[in-house]
């Protein structure tokens, strides 16, 4: 054999050996961890939106009522990733311990004044207004709900333009209808000589099952280019038919014209039974979402699911894209 015979001989044993020794150094292969997530069982949600984290409130459906009383929060960079709860007491932003009520916290609003944030809120079929530092709470007040001889729920402040406060909510009298009162600057109550009734269920998709108790219910409220816009809810809420629809003005107590359009969204648009009773917010891009509630499924309308759709104003009409409808899921560890 010739000197490079040899050579070669010796720089194959030469790359075995190395082989060899790279083999020993490596660890055992590890399977990776996928992440494990479930759709959020939260109904009557709403999402606040700030520097760049979404905040998501609603009433606790399934496991999520076993952690007891109060309004848990899950948050997200991106609509689409959702930890938590995230929430400053034990992942709630409001327990009962800290605040008005001690059942039935259903239809929570999130919103900020000056440096504080405002949660506005239904429990004991009355309405409660509590303060926070944070979004993720503590939340808290005095313990006492505002005009509290009146069973009345689903509260939404509006501030327009010139600063003064709206409170849209419902009230239980011959069936759910949605009232408007000038609230007082403290936000402590309402003025009682504006309070007018605004929306009722009488449009036959509002009242699919001819109920006796029609329902209107969970509204959102916000102005483009002067022009006011209502969205609200109607059909009980286990009606597979429960609806959403809105309604214009050009003055926040009314009157009011429903949309010749209306249901605009629908469980036969995105196939799910029971969609509505959400709250409009403007995500990252500047786009109208809407997120609201559906049954679990067509047969079974608990634990209600929590999802999101877009929407957007069309020659100044509300239209939503039921193709963009997704439910939210968030990550268990």
């Amino acid at each position: 054999m010739n000197f490079s015979g040899k050579l070669f001989i010796v720089c194959i044993i030469g790359f075995f050996i190395a082989c060899s020794g790279d083999d020993k150094s490596q660890p055992d292969p590890v399977d990776p961890i996928e992440p494990v997530s479930e759709n959020i069982y939260l109904a009557d949600p709403t999402i606040y939106f700030e520097n760049g984290t979404y905040y998501l409130y609603g009433t606790s459906q399934g496991d999520l009522e076993n952690r007891g009383n109060g309004y848990l929060v899950f948050t997200s960079d991106d609509l689409t990733n959702w930890e938590g709860p995230s929430g400053n007491l034990s992942g709630f932003a409001l327990r009962d311990q800290s605040a008005f009520g001690s059942e039935g916290f259903w239809a929570p609003q999130i919103l900020k004044q000056e440096e504080n944030y405002l949660i506005a809120y239904t429990a004991n079929e009355k309405i409660g207004i509590a303060e926070s530092e944070s979004p993720l709470g503590p939340f808290t007040n005095s313990g006492n709900s505002i005009n509290g001889d009146l069973d009345q729920i689903d509260p939404f402040i509006f501030i327009d333009d010139d600063g003064k406060k709206y409170l849209y909510h419902v009230r239980l009298d011959n069936g759910n209808r949605i009232y408007v009162a000038e609230m007082d600057d403290d936000l402590g109550g309402v003025k009682s000589e504006t309070l007018t009734e605004v929306i009722s269920a009488e449009e036959d998709w509002e009242n699919t099952e001819n109920a006796t108790w029609p329902v209107a219910e969970g509204p959102t409220v916000f102005k483009n280019n002067d022009i006011y816009y209502l969205i609200y809810s109607a059909n009980d809420f286990r009606n597979p038919d429960y609806a959403v629809g809105y309604a214009t003005s050009d003055n926040p107590m009314g009157p009011w014209t429903k949309s010749e359009s209306n249901p605009i969204i629908h469980g036969d648009d995105i196939e799910k039974s029971g969609a509505g009773h959400g709250d409009l917010f403007w995500d990252e891009n500047n786009k109208m979402q809407y997120v609201l509630h559906t049954h679990y499924s067509e047969n079974s309308v608990h634990p209600r699911m929590t999802g999101i759709i877009e929407m957007n104003l069309k020659d100044g009409n509300i239209v939503a894209k039921p193709d963009s409808f997704r439910l939210l899921e968030r990550t268990i560890e």
